[in-house]
């Protein structure tokens, strides 16, 4: 059954491309770990992309966090499993999303992705 916070889905390509710029953040930028965290930074204005894991129990720890993306303006993409999503954070923990402040050397491949992430409609 598919989570009601998750807006749309990502192809296997496009999720594995988000855990790449992950770990390209994470050693070459800087990069939030956590759902407080990435909250923090969507709020900040700090966040460029925010990744959240779908396979979250209970769902409510990131509900929140599509609609405050689409508030400020902030890209978000999803990956299918959150200990794949703390791995490549480089920490040996699971997190359930991800917010990337400074893509480092990963900068094309932000691009990349956002520009394949789907279009927000109008409400």
């Amino acid at each position: 059954m598919a989570k009601s916070f998750v807006k749309f889905q990502v192809s296997p390509e496009l999720a594995g491309k988000a855990y790449e710029l992950i770990q390209l953040a994470s050693t070459t930028g800087k990069v939030r770990r956590g759902t407080n965290e990435a909250t923090k930074s969507i709020e900040r204005g700090n966040a460029k992309i925010v990744v959240i894991a779908e396979n979250v129990e209970p769902e409510e720890i990131v509900m929140h966090l599509p609609e405050i993306c689409k508030e400020k303006g902030v890209p978000f993409v999803y990956v299918p499993d959150k200990k794949e999503l703390g791995k490549y954070s480089g920490m040996d923990v699971q997190s359930a999303a991800i917010a990337i402040e400074d893509a480092g050397n990963g900068g094309e491949l932000l691009k990349e992705i956002i520009a394949a992430l789907p279009k927000p409609k109008a409400e």
